[in-house]
C-alpha cells in the first residue's frame, strides 16, 4: 500500500477497476498520509474524513475512490466550513456545493479535506494569519508560492495525486513551478464556477488542479470542463477528449521564448537556465524555437491591472460583508488585504471598466502576437521560492507582500487571465540546492489541445515524477 502513495490519480483509478485495491483502502491510506506528513507542511487546513468515510462506498466513475483535496477558495462543500484564508470567515459555513464539487464526486473522486491559501487568494506566498504558513515539501523553511499553496504542498509530498487549485493571475501556476508539480491554467469558460459566481472579476478567475502527471490534469478536465446553464462564457469546444491529446503527436511546433521581465529587472540565473533547458529540449525534438517577446505590459496596462486587483478585492470583501451580514472586526483582515481594499473603494464603475477595455486591447496584441506561435515561453517564476516570512505585510507595512512577492512574480503569468488563453507550468528543472524551477507555455485562445500534446511529449523526454521531494509519503 505504500507504494500506491507514489502513483498518480489514473494508475490509482486503474487499481480500482481491476479489483487490486478498494475505494476505501485508497481513501484510509490517504488519510493516513495526511495525518502523518501535515504536522510538517501544513498544508490540509479543514479535514473532512467522516463525510469521505460515508461517501466512499458510492464512489463511481472514472476516478472511483482516488483521494481528492480542495483548495479553501471559491469552491464551496455544502455544511463544511469555508474560509478562505480569511480571519473575517473562520466560521463561515457553506450553504452550498459548487457545480464543480458535483462533476468531481460524481467521477468518483473522494474529498478528504480544504487546502491553505493566502486571505482571498491575494498574495504570492501561503502564509495566512487564520492558518498559518504551507511549508514547501522541497525545503520546509521556503514558500510553497501562491494561492494555492496548500494544494501544491499536497500533491508534492504525495498526500494525495492530485488537488484542487484556482487561478486568478498565476495562482495553479507559480505553486506548480515552486514546488514541482505540472499546472495548467484551462481557457475561460472551459470550467463554471457556478452556482455563486458568473462574470468572476471580469473573467480572468479560472478553476482546474495541480497534478503530478499530465494525464492526470487532462482526464480531470474532461470531467469537469462544460458550462451551467447561465455562465457569461463559453470556451470552444474541444475536438476529441483532453486525455488523447495527451499521447498525441503534437508535430513540429514554432514556439517563442524570452527571457524579458515585464519591468525588465533581470531573473535569477536559475530561472534564466531552466528556460535555455527547455528550449533546448523543445529543439531537440524538433520544434523550431524563436526568441521573441509577448507584447509588454506597460504603464498603463500595468495600472490598468492594479485598478482590476484591487477593485477585486473591495468586491470580495463586500461580498463577504452581505453574506455574513456585518462589517470586519480589527483585527480580522491581514493588512495587505485592508490597503486593497481601501484602494478599491476609491475605484468608480467607470474606472474599472476602463481598465477592462485597457486590457481588452492589450489581449488583441496579444492574440495577433500568438497567431505566429504555438506557445511562448518563459520561467513561470522569476526566483526560486523565497524564505517563508519573506513575502508578508505588517501593520507598519502593509504593501511589503506585494512589494517583495512582485520580485518572484515579474513574468506576467496574468496575461493569461486577462486574454482567458490556456497557460501551463511545467517542472522540468531542478537548481544546485535541489529546489524545482517551472518552465511556463502560454497557449492559443481554446487550444489546450495543443499545450496537452506538447506537455506529454515534453514529460516522456524529460520524466519528472521520479523527482522526490524530503517531505514525503
Amino acid at each position: 500500500m505504500d507504494d500506491i502513495a507514489g502513483l498518480d490519480a489514473t494508475a490509482q483509478a486503474d487499481l480500482v477497476r481491476r479489483g487490486e485495491v478498494s475505494p476505501r483502502e485508497l481513501v484510509e491510506q490517504a488519510i493516513g498520509r495526511i495525518e502523518r506528513l501535515n504536522p510538517q507542511v501544513n498544508a490540509v487546513v479543514t479535514p473532512m474524513y467522516e463525510r469521505a468515510l460515508c461517501r466512499v462506498s458510492r464512489a463511481s466513475g472514472p476516478f472511483a475512490g482516488v483521494p481528492f483535496l480542495v483548495k479553501d477558495l471559491v469552491l464551496e462543500i455544502e455544511g463544511t466550513r469555508f474560509t478562505e484564508g480569511s480571519v473575517f470567515l473562520r466560521e463561515n459555513v457553506s450553504r452550498v456545493d459548487s457545480a464543480l464539487v458535483t462533476r468531481l464526486e460524481g467521477a468518483g473522486l473522494v474529498i478528504l479535506g480544504k487546502t491553505n491559501c493566502p486571505e482571498f487568494g491575494m498574495a504570492p506566498t501561503t502564509e495566512p494569519v487564520l492558518h498559518g504558513a504551507t511549508r514547501n515539501p522541497w525545503d520546509v523553511h521556503r514558500s510553497t508560492s501562491g494561492s494555492s499553496g496548500g494544494s501544491a504542498a499536497a500533491v508534492a509530498s504525495r498526500m494525495v495525486p492530485m488537488a484542487h487549485g484556482n487561478d486568478l493571475g498565476g495562482s495553479l501556476r507559480y505553486p506548480a513551478s515552486a514546488c514541482g508539480l505540472f499546472a495548467l491554467k484551462p481557457t475561460r469558460g472551459r470550467v463554471s464556477l457556478a452556482p455563486l459566481y458568473g462574470d468572476a472579476i471580469s473573467g480572468w478567475a479560472a478553476e482546474h488542479a495541480l497534478t503530478r502527471s499530465v494525464r492526470d490534469s487532462a482526464a480531470l478536465l474532461d470531467i469537469t470542463c462544460g458550462t451551467e446553464p447561465g455562465d457569461p462564457y463559453v470556451a470552444p469546444a474541444a475536438v476529441r477528449p483532453f486525455a488523447d491529446e495527451v499521447v498525441g503527436d503534437p508535430g513540429r511546433l514554432r514556439l517563442a521564448f524570452s527571457t524579458r521581465t515585464a519591468d525588465g529587472t533581470p531573473a535569477h540565473p536559475d530561472c534564466i537556465t531552466a528556460l535555455a533547458d527547455a528550449a533546448q529540449l523543445c529543439a531537440s525534438l524538433g520544434h523550431e524555437i524563436v526568441e521573441a517577446d509577448l507584447p509588454a505590459i506597460g504603464v498603463e496596462e500595468g495600472a490598468a491591472i492594479g485598478t482590476v486587483f484591487h477593485a477585486a478585492t473591495a468586491w470580495i470583501v463586500d461580498y463577504w460583508i452581505r453574506r455574513l451580514g456585518r462589517e470586519p472586526r480589527p483585527g480580522e483582515l491581514e493588512p495587505l488585504t485592508r490597503a486593497y481594499w481601501a484602494a478599491g473603494q476609491h475605484i468608480g464603475a467607470a474606472d474599472y471598466l476602463r481598465a477592462i477595455e485597457i486590457l481588452q486591447t492589450y489581449s488583441r496584441r496579444v492574440a495577433v502576437f500568438l497567431a505566429d506561435y504555438a506557445g511562448h515561453l518563459t520561467p513561470t517564476l522569476s526566483t526560486p521560492p523565497l524564505a517563508l516570512g519573506e513575502i508578508t505585510s505588517t501593520e507598519d507595512d502593509p504593501l511589503r507582500a506585494l512589494e517583495i512577492g512582485g520580485r518572484t512574480v515579474r513574468y506576467p503569468q496574468v496575461v493569461a487571465n486577462i486574454t482567458g488563453n490556456p497557460a501551463m507550468s511545467l517542472p522540468l528543472w531542478w537548481n544546485a540546492a535541489g529546489l524545482p524551477i517551472g518552465v511556463h507555455v502560454l497557449g492559443r485562445f481554446g487550444d489546450e489541445a495543443t499545450l496537452l500534446r506538447l506537455a506529454g511529449q515534453l514529460e516522456a523526454a524529460r520524466p519528472w515524477t521520479d523527482r522526490l521531494p524530503p517531505v514525503l509519503a
